[in-house]
């Protein structure tokens, strides 16, 4: 994926990464910006405190990633993190935080966020984010992962919005709810009374009707689109 991304920046310097940081700590965000700096195919257009100065810098120039602290002055980090994904779904926003718990991760990611990382992650790692939300949309570190899944495990509602019930049909609807119980092929089989190859199938439409790549990406989607519910 890395190679696939050097040679799209290669083949025209337009596609170079777009990126802002947003922190109230100015330290903080001169690092990030120093670090992106040194990767020819990132380029940080600018920095910004709060979520207010973010919006009015984005009014002149439009980032592709957006890396925002959970912790801001006025509106937070996940309300301002809903707001954009609402207004720019284009843009991709990453948390980057010193928050680790549960609920920070869970919350900033159903407000639409694409990854959660934190912030003594090496550069390295940082990257490889940045690349593969500017990809492929998401970035799921283990933690990210296994809190999501945790999450919606045993805790949904029959909830799905007009969008949802006119994309998926009933079944896939009932495999992917079980999906995001955590549910083993066979052992969605045995409930449904299905085959294992139809649960296969079903698995399959799901991924292909929603984008996603697997299953903790077809969990995210769930709660996105309110098919799951805390």
């Amino acid at each position: 994926m890395r190679n696939k991304i050097k040679n799209i920046v290669r083949d025209s310097s337009e596609t170079r990464i777009k990126i802002a940081i947003v922190d109230d700590h100015r330290l903080f965000r001169q690092g990030i910006t120093q670090i992106l700096e040194q990767i020819d195919r990132f380029e940080p257009i600018f920095e910004a405190e709060d979520y207010f100065q973010l919006v009015a810098k984005m009014e002149v120039k439009m980032p592709d990633i957006i890396l925002m602290d959970i912790q801001l002055n006025g509106i937070d980090g996940i309300e301002g993190c809903k707001q954009i994904a609402d207004k720019y779904p284009q843009v991709k926003i990453i948390a980057l935080s010193m928050h680790t718990a549960d609920n920070f991760i869970y919350h900033m990611m159903k407000a639409g966020a694409r990854s959660y990382l934190p912030k003594d992650i090496d550069k390295e790692n940082l990257e490889k984010a940045i690349d593969t939300v500017f990809l492929n949309g998401f970035y799921f570190t283990d933690t990210v992962a296994e809190v999501m899944l945790k999450f919606v495990k045993g805790n949904y509602h029959r909830k799905v919005p007009k969008y949802g019930e006119s994309m998926l049909s009933k079944r896939e609807i009932e495999v992917l709810k079980l999906i995001c119980k955590g549910l083993t092929t066979a052992e969605i089989s045995n409930q449904l009374f299905i085959s294992v190859k139809t649960v296969e199938g079903h698995r399959k439409n799901l991924l292909e009707k929603t984008g996603m790549s697997n299953s903790v990406s077809l969990a995210v989607y769930a709660i996105k689109n309110e098919i799951v519910t805390e």
